[in-house]
């Protein structure tokens, strides 16, 4: 199983030759490689260097961290994604000498504090609140508790992904004991963890704040509540029950107790002995917190950096507890895992929309770097997004085509049939099937839906005005003048030529423009696009026309001209 996220099947390996003949050239080339992943990988490696005596194990551990209170999302993956590709570079960089692991741990521990807006049974969860997740009723009756709901849709799908990865969670760790002298490190390091925490609280909140939060003997509930003794002695704290007023004394060890999450998140590093966790932006203070907490129990912070936050197409940072964004199954449906892992690789520290119409580009940028992938040299190749998609060994596809263009075709004929599709394509790619070109075939599956929901909803055609109206009739009798079979290029340059005469597309800033020769303006193939198939933009036009047919275009032209297609 290949330790990166692929859909790949275990038959399609790598098909390209791998110029690293020499022992250790990968290695090499890699120590100087600028991608993201090896820059990351190279601390771990610094990290090992500084500390060889103090670790207890040669293993270097990297941790992704999901709070189940809501659905997985998209972002959930992300994190694991992208700690996946820099475990991998690690491992190039050590000649796979040293023993990594991926642990996906859920704090399923944590109390139930808001009912999310996108579960059913919601009066059900919200008798539960307070409750650790993993003892609150799960709402869709498949699971015993919310928790393990929630977690199984997380494994189901790192799963399908065929990431590598061990599986965790926070009530299984407090309960069996695992994290037990960590806990009682936490509880004689009580005065220092609180001086960490204090000067970061509002007044209020300091008042009454402590690093333990007692789950209550009587009613199950993870409380938050003052600490009025911490014995160090007896591993216990006491606090007054907020209903009975009575004292209650109870172990921090074997699950009488949980962290607050800064500590929480402390404690794990130096429990699990953490050596990478990378966290969004907005956790950059709560890394802070965490790492000074993890020096005061004796351990070492992990390694990380924090990435920019997913933005829905309103500009809000996705939650799961309010279902804004895409979801996992959303991107599925709609395009390749391929494609979903290039978008996670693509500037992990800038914001990005994360919302339906990034995914095409998507789609075609991972086609794209795949392409060039086999003409490249090693150092490239170590640049290039599918090495790190693909750990190192990214398939061979042959893509005669663009999803953009799969969407243009079917917007032209207004077709949801794959069928009709597949015709368009035998004329560019004669005797072309989803048996020869497999991912072809699934590109096919994915434009039909696509155009489906957010295309063909979305179609706006706009009248030509009389510019428009003349250039078309000219633009008509080009294409009538071709010879059967005229290629693409000639296809485009019959499009220059119309344009080129024509003042309101002319561009006399393009490389090469002389006041005899002009360049040609984007405005006169927005015009087609608005026009003629009703999208705001499209791939090369004349691919698109050599593809669709010269004579479907012309009567495309022909609708447009006498008024049958501009959008009432």
């Amino acid at each position: 199983m290949s330790s990166a996220p692929s859909s790949v099947p275990p038959d399609a390996a790598s098909a390209f030759a791998d110029p690293a003949d020499l022992p250790g050239e990968l290695k090499r080339v890699a120590e100087t490689a600028t991608a993201w992943p090896f820059e990351e990988a190279r601390k771990l490696v610094e990290r090992l260097k500084r500390h060889p005596k103090e670790r207890a194990s040669d293993e270097v551990l990297f941790e992704t961290g999901y709070g189940p209170s809501g659905l997985p999302h998209i972002g959930t993956f992300g994190e694991v994604a992208r700690t996946t590709m820099v475990r991998h570079a690690f491992r190039v960089l050590t000649e796979d000498k040293v023993k990594t692991r991926l642990v996906a741990f859920s704090d399923d521990m944590d109390g139930l504090r808001k009912v999310p807006d996108n579960v059913p049974n919601k009066d059900m969860l919200q008798k539960a609140l307070g409750l650790p997740l993993t003892k609150v009723p799960d709402p869709f009756g498949t699971h015993d508790s919310f928790g393990e709901h929630n977690n199984a849709r997380l494994r189901a799908f790192l799963d399908a992904f065929g990431f590598q990865y061990e599986f965790m969670s926070a009530t299984d760790c407090y309960m069996s004991g695992r994290f037990d002298a960590t806990l009682l490190k936490v509880l004689h390091h009580y005065e220092k963890v609180m001086n960490v925490m204090l000067p970061s609280l509002r007044e209020e909140r300091a008042a009454s704040y402590s690093p333990f939060l007692p789950i209550c003997p009587r009613t199950g509930r993870v409380l938050q509540v003052p600490i009025l003794e911490h014995h160090v002695k007896h591993g216990t704290v006491t606090y007054e029950d907020p209903d009975t007023k009575e004292k209650v004394t109870v172990p921090v060890t074997g699950g009488g107790c949980k962290l607050q999450w800064k500590p929480d998140w402390a404690m794990r590093w130096v429990a699990l002995g953490v050596d990478y966790e990378m966290a969004g932006k907005d956790l950059i203070d709560s890394v802070k917190l965490s790492s000074q907490i993890a020096k005061a129990l004796g351990g070492e912070p992990p390694e990380g950096f924090n990435y920019e936050l997913f933005l829905d197409e309103k500009g809000q940072k996705i939650s799961k507890s309010k279902g804004n964004g895409l979801s996992i199954e959303d991107w599925l449906k709609y395009a390749s895992p391929e494609s979903l892992s290039l978008f996670m690789f693509q500037s992990p520290r800038s914001g990005k929309r994360l919302f339906f119409d990034v995914i095409p580009r998507n789609v075609d940028d991972y086609f794209g770097f795949l392409g060039k992938y086999e003409e490249q040299d090693l150092k490239l190749r170590l640049g290039n997004p599918v090495w790190h998609i693909h750990a190192g060994e990214p398939p061979r596809v042959d893509m005669p085509v663009s999803f953009t263009m799969l969407l243009n075709l079917a917007s032209a004929s207004n077709t949801e049939d794959e069928s009709v599709l597949w015709g368009f394509l035998r004329r560019h790619v004669p005797g072309v099937s989803g048996e020869t070109h497999p991912k072809l075939a699934e590109l096919v599956g994915y434009a039909v839906k696509y155009f489906h929901d957010f295309v063909k909803p979305n179609k706006v055609f706009r009248a030509p005005d009389e510019v428009e109206q003349e250039a078309l009739a000219k633009l008509d009798a080009a294409l009538a003048a071709l010879p059967a079979g005229a290629s693409a290029d000639d296809i485009q340059n019959a499009l220059y030529d119309v344009a080129r005469p024509i003042p309101r597309y002319q561009d006399l800033k393009a490389k090469g423009a002389t006041p005899e020769r002009p360049g040609v303006s984007i405005e006169w193939f927005n015009t087609l696009y608005q026009v003629l198939l009703g999208l705001g933009r499209g791939p090369r036009f004349g691919s698109f026309v050599e593809i669709y047919g010269v004579a479907e275009t012309r009567e495309l032209i022909r609708k447009a001209l006498a008024g049958e297609l501009a959008t009432a």
